[in-house]
């Protein structure tokens, strides 16, 4: 495992601060440590409040600023190489590989494609996530001309995508249209996590059949998402009775499993990005991009990339 730059993490204080002490509001409002933890961070430095090292027992107010300083911590590893797709002065489009976080978090910040795209592309804006376990095209914006036109583009559902998926057990249909709301359930590690639930949100998958693998119970599914809930595909495939081969987390009908709890960041599994469709920032035309699939997610009759 690799040390990292360390991170400060910021923000301005809003209404539910007001009254509380530093420690009590850190404990409070970032549950992944407990006061003992927060208060051994404070008693070393870590913690600022208007620029000035807190102790704990400072009495707090909307507006005010306060930071955690991290020192650098050991990362786990992650592929860190990824394949350049599209490039010009707005945008940029790559290829990540499955194991890489798109974004910081649960522990990552130097290993993650943002982390690694700028250190050649230092304006370069994430328009879009993947996670962990998913491999495929993620574009980022140059400008932020770019960046505003194509988040407008996204919230008018002018931006196409698909997937390819291996999922559990022969599919009787040759396509699937998938409406299960996806929201928030409990889960016995994380609180909650995101999975099918009559209370969620409105989601929709259109799932074709590409091939059956009988020899292996598999079925290679082209799926494409007109809305983009956490861990739609992998939810939507699992709540129609073919939870993704490998997958920790979903079983079928799309809720955690209950023999072998997984994170919802665990991979293991295969699902590729394969092809972005959105009209382009400068031209307005649409621009087609496709990122080659892993050998495992081609069909046997198709070439290899």
């Amino acid at each position: 495992m690799a040390l990292n730059d360390g991170y400060t993490y910021r923000e301005e204080l809003g209404g539910r601060a007001r009254g509380l002490t530093v420690l009590a509001y850190l404990t409070r409002r970032y549950g992944h440590s407990d006061e003992r933890e927060w208060q051994a961070r404070l008693d070393r430095g870590e913690v600022r409040l208007d620029g000035e090292v807190a102790h704990g027992s400072e009495v707090l107010r909307p507006g005010q600023r306060l930071e955690w300083r991290r020192p650098p911590w050991h990362e786990e590893e992650a592929p860190l190489e990824y394949e350049l797709i599209y490039r010009d002065a707005e945008l940029l489009a790559v290829s990540k590989p499955s194991g890489l976080p798109t974004l910081p978090g649960g522990g990552f910040l130097n290993h993650t494609l943002l982390s690694v795209v700028r250190r050649n592309f230092p304006e370069a804006t994430p328009l879009h996530r993947l996670g962990r376990g998913t491999s495929g095209l993620v574009l980022f914006a140059r400008t932020a001309g770019a960046a505003s036109f194509l988040a407008e583009a996204w919230r008018n559902g002018e931006v196409r995508k698909r997937y390819r998926a291996l999922a559990s057990g022969l599919a009787e249909q040759d396509s699937y249209t998938i409406t299960t709301p996806i929201g928030p359930v409990p889960h016995p590690w994380l609180g909650n996590v995101f999975a099918a639930s009559p209370a969620g949100k409105p989601s929709l998958s259109e799932a074709q059949v590409l091939e059956r693998r009988p020899d292996q119970d598999q079925t290679l599914f082209g799926v494409d998402i007109p809305t983009g809930r956490p861990h739609q595909i992998r939810i939507h495939l699992a709540s129609a009775g073919h939870p993704l081969v490998g997958d920790p987390l979903y079983a079928s009908g799309g809720l955690p499993r209950a023999d072998l709890p997984g994170l919802p960041g665990d991979g293991g599994y295969l699902l590729h990005a394969e092809r972005l469709v959105f009209p382009h920032p400068r031209t307005g035309g649409l621009l087609t991009l496709r990122a080659p699939p892993p050998p495992e997610l081609l069909a046997a009759d198709e070439p290899p990339p």
